[in-house]
């Protein structure tokens, strides 16, 4: 039953991205969008129907060389932190910033046609939606495509444009914002958004319901060291909130195919908002040479990573002769176009928020606040979940244990606000954390930029390539087609 309802929530996707239709037609050639029913039909495409997690995890610290006989090539130029040329693949940054800028103008035509309704009180839930899936998107290209956010260079370091009108030229020509501008603008979409989000839908997980822009709103608040307002977002939490987090203790229970299933399952608490991407990224762990490689996967999930000394929840399992490793997560349906000639196309589900991540945003908002023994205890809490035969009695997190097993090293952690020796330790703690439960998701990234953390990538019998500290390819190139029609290339 799980298998057919999460198999169905992606046919019921999938059959609406034919809205995609009206954005590649001209503009006086598209379809009025003047009811509530085709505003929150043209909503569901406003999500990006593309992947970023192999992107965004290739070019983290959790992949190594696994030295696989043979090479993707996208998969070594996210490697290397090269611009992919592959533009026209699936799973590639072209694509992703294609899929950014196409959800994005849905959002805009939503909002619109709202507009051009008079903006009713009775389409506020419409509004924000929009609101909030135009500043998710954005928020999603600035950090991929700038240099991480720094209020002390975010006037002049160069952002991505933000798009706030339905294109009215078949190839529009756009100017990048600054990093403060866009920040400026995801705020204002945030804000307004949070006003009138709902849960009123029939597949609440689908969209931008209360607490996924919540938590949403919890990583963009961190990313801009606003600690109140993420402590705030997260108010509905308790120091333990039992039944919110994942139970891999459960999942331990289940068939392998079955806990890719459950993973993205709209059943599952921790889940709040689900995507079903055109993406291939169920096939990484036996395509990829540049992976999770069993030789060295014990670096992140060994129990000596572990502050209880103990082992980890997470199940994994071998791909290529047991070369590289995996945790199960990724259910892919093949919708066939042609099933005589086996051509089709990949749809994966995959979690883009969830409470395991809002909890942890949390836990280091109460870290900077210098509220330590709160934090340690969420963080207690947080760990036991995840950790095989842990006793209450005895498994206990202490300021001690958190210092001793993540000491501080000079220049290591270095975001825009300082932090001090405790604090780092603990915020080292939290994103080591952060880092194995969200593996293979890309989130790890994104904690790379955040604390300008030095990468070194390895490849056998080639120079070692290293990602220094504030180094240009930390922002991805501008894709070819897009800097063609006039968007500014980052330096190199």
């Amino acid at each position: 039953m799980k298998k057919l309802k999460i198999a169905l929530s992606l046919l019921v996707l999938i059959s609406i991205v034919s809205c995609d239709d009206f954005l590649s037609e001209k503009p006086d050639n598209r379809t009025e969008i003047d009811t509530p029913e085709k505003i929150s039909e043209l909503l569901v495409s406003a999500y990006p129907q593309m992947s970023y997690f192999d992107i965004a995890e290739t070019m983290s610290d959790n992949v190594f060389d696994s030295q696989l006989p043979e090479t993707i090539l996208k998969n070594e130029q996210s490697y290397n932190w090269e611009m992919q040329t592959e533009n026209s693949q699936i799973d590639t940054q072209a694509y992703y910033w294609d899929a950014c800028y196409k959800a994005i103008a849905h959002a805009n035509k939503a909002l619109e046609a709202i507009e051009e309704l008079g903006n009713p009180a009775t389409l506020n839930p419409q509004k924000g939606e929009a609101l909030l899936a135009r500043a998710y998107s954005h928020f999603m290209l600035v950090s991929f495509w700038s240099q991480r956010y720094n209020p002390a260079t975010a006037a002049t370091d160069l952002g991505i444009p933000y798009v706030t009108k339905p294109e009215k030229e078949l190839v529009a020509k756009y100017t990048r914002n600054t990093v403060a501008e866009v920040f400026q603008f995801i705020e204002k979409d945030l804000v307004e958004g949070l006003k009138y989000v709902t849960n009123d839908y029939k597949e609440p997980k689908f969209h931008f319901n209360k607490n996924a822009a919540k938590a949403f709103a919890s990583r963009f608040y961190l990313v801009k060291g606003d600690w109140d307002k993420v402590i705030e977002m997260s108010d509905d939490f308790a120091a333990r909130p039992v039944g919110k987090l994942r139970n891999y203790a459960a999942y331990q229970l289940l068939a392998l195919e079955n806990q890719r299933i459950a993973y993205a399952s709209v059943g599952e608490e921790t889940n709040l908002l689900i995507a079903s991407p055109n993406s291939i990224v169920r096939r990484s762990s036996y395509q990829n040479r540049f992976y999770l490689s069993a030789a060295r996967y014990p670096e992140i999930f060994g129990s000596a990573t572990s502050l209880f000394n103990k082992t980890w929840l997470y199940s994994f399992y071998s791909s290529n002769n047991s070369i590289t490793v995996y945790v199960p997560k990724f259910y892919e349906y093949f919708k066939y176009t042609n099933v005589t000639a086996g051509i089709g196309e990949p749809y994966t589900a995959e979690v883009l928020l969830s409470n395991d991540e809002f909890f942890l945003n949390r836990i280091e908002a109460h870290v900077m606040k210098g509220q330590i023994a709160v934090a340690n205890d969420e963080l207690e809490y947080f760990l036991s979940t995840r950790t095989t035969g842990y006793n209450a009695t005895t498994d206990k997190l202490t300021e001690a244990k958190v210092v001793a097993k993540y000491p501080v090293i000079a220049d290591e952690y270095t975001p825009f606000y300082a932090m001090t020796p405790v604090q780092t330790s603990y915020v080292k703690a939290i994103a080591e954390t952060r880092r194995r439960d969200f593996v293979h998701e890309g989130m790890r990234w994104f904690d790379v930029k955040r604390f300008n953390i030095v990468v070194t990538h390895e490849t056998y019998n080639r120079p070692v390539n290293i990602l220094i500290k504030d180094d240009k390819r930390r922002a991805l190139q501008i894709p070819l087609h897009a800097s063609a029609t006039g968007v500014e290339l980052n330096p190199r």
